[in-house]
């Protein structure tokens, strides 16, 4: 099978290594990939968002099954833009997609299908919003309605941050902004919980808790995710059979309530408190790390699993995963998230002799003139899977120090939670 995977992070990097370990697979193209996916994929310098020559080269390469790794060509409605073809495209169409797109969207499906989530009001302009936060009790969540790259939720404990947060997001900091969306803060336990979908059942793929903060102990800004382990040391089959009833039912139920029907990868960002789950946010695709920290786990062929979906016939309790702990460390550009140097040489990565259960997926990363550049703010990816989170830390933070990259920086203690007892 021919396959394409739009995308350029991590996430698709791991993707891809999965896709290429099928013996389904004649020939991957990574639309545009990076200096990773190169070496087992062929790149194709085409832009996500657009569509038309995308379109045109997966029909003139015959393309079979289109996989779409980030968030923003799905919001913007990819899907529906193949629907003319014959390509089988994995993904949730643009209705579906709102899911992430718009939390607001995603808050009012809670409220009418009673969704466990923190209670919320919806602002139009700074004004009202400032008034509210005037004589709001704090802490409080404020968060930007559309897509913002993971970091556009600010956790402001006092109403001078909740007037910053207000007016950068009404400032345009994450694109044009009409509303704003306030929660409750939700006191507990993150947890990360995954599943794949046909349209009509879906299927568990797996847990992990993510590290969004830059600082270790979960301090500092907020990032698109500085490292995860799984799985979730909170997860047990009594709470998942309460996410599933509680959350993911309803929710799909929803969706079919709108006429379409949910295809694809469910992220769902969970707080577990009193072994109870509450909603934090959808994400319509698998998160980044998370999908480089689960991916290795999976013991099924993606190929298969992804085609299942979409012809609609994925199969009952088809998926395993296997039991090891996997632990995912992000190295990133001094300075991210805020300012960091772009194109800096990385070298050394080929005298790294991985062993079993060991990866390097590459998120920010661009080949030039043969060199290994730096060109994002999450650069790499390592990953270890053993039978014990320490150990498979110890293992990742070894090949971080082997690498030995001046301009990086990650963090030391992904897996704190699980690890450090």
């Amino acid at each position: 099978m021919i396959v394409g995977i739009i995308g350029s992070g991590g996430r698709e990097h791991a993707i891809c290594k999965k896709i290429k370990e099928s013996p389904k697979s004649s020939q991957i193209f990574c639309i545009p990939g990076n200096a990773g996916t190169n070496s087992i994929a062929q790149n194709v310098d085409i832009k996500i968002n657009d569509f038309k020559s995308i379109k045109d080269f997966c029909l003139k390469r015959k393309i079979e099954l289109l996989i779409v790794g980030p968030e923003q060509p799905l919001v913007d409605g990819i899907v529906d833009y193949f629907n003319d073809t014959k390509i089988k495209i994995f993904g949730p169409n643009k209705i579906s997609s709102q899911l992430e797109g718009s939390k607001i969207f995603t808050k009012k499906i809670c409220e009418k299908y009673n969704i466990p989530t923190a209670d919320f009001k919806i602002f139009q302009n700074f004004e009202d919003t400032k008034d509210f936060l005037n004589t709001a009790e704090f802490p409080l969540v404020i968060k930007a309605d559309g897509l913002a790259a993971g970091k556009g939720v600010y956790i402001c404990k006092n109403v001078n941050e909740g007037i910053v947060a207000a007016e950068e997001i009404f400032g345009g900091k994450f694109g044009i902004a009409k509303n704003l969306l306030i929660e409750n803060f939700l006191t507990g336990e993150e947890m990360s919980y995954f599943v794949v979908c046909d349209g009509e059942n879906y299927q568990f793929l797996g847990t992990a808790q993510d590290h969004k903060r830059v600082g270790e102990g979960d301090l500092g800004k907020n990032t698109g995710g500085m490292g995860c382990y799984s799985p979730s040391r909170l997860f047990n089959q009594q709470l998942a059979k309460k996410i599933n009833d509680k959350i993911v039912n309803p929710t799909l139920t929803a969706i079919k309530g709108l006429g379409t029907t949910y295809k694809g990868f469910l992220y769902v960002g969970l707080i577990i408190k009193d072994d109870n789950p509450y909603l934090v946010e959808f994400n319509v695709r698998m998160g980044d790390p998370e999908c480089q920290t689960i991916l290795p786990l999976l013991e099924n062929d993606l190929i298969e699993i992804i085609d299942d979906c979409c012809q609609g016939k994925l199969k009952k309790g088809g998926i395993k995963l296997n039991n090891k702990k996997s632990i995912c460390i992000v190295l990133c550009s001094k300075g991210y998230p805020e300012q960091y140097e772009k194109n800096v040489q990385i070298d050394g990565l080929k005298n790294i002799l991985l062993k079993k259960n060991q990866y390097i997926f590459h998120a920010g990363t661009k080949l030039e003139n043969n060199n290994i550049l730096a060109c994002g703010g999450r650069v790499l990816n390592f990953v270890s899977l053993t039978d014990d989170f320490k150990n498979s830390r110890n293992d990742v933070i070894k090949l971080i120090n082997q690498l030995n990259w001046k301009n990086g920086f990650y963090r030391k203690d992904i897996g704190y939670r699980v690890i450090d007892l």
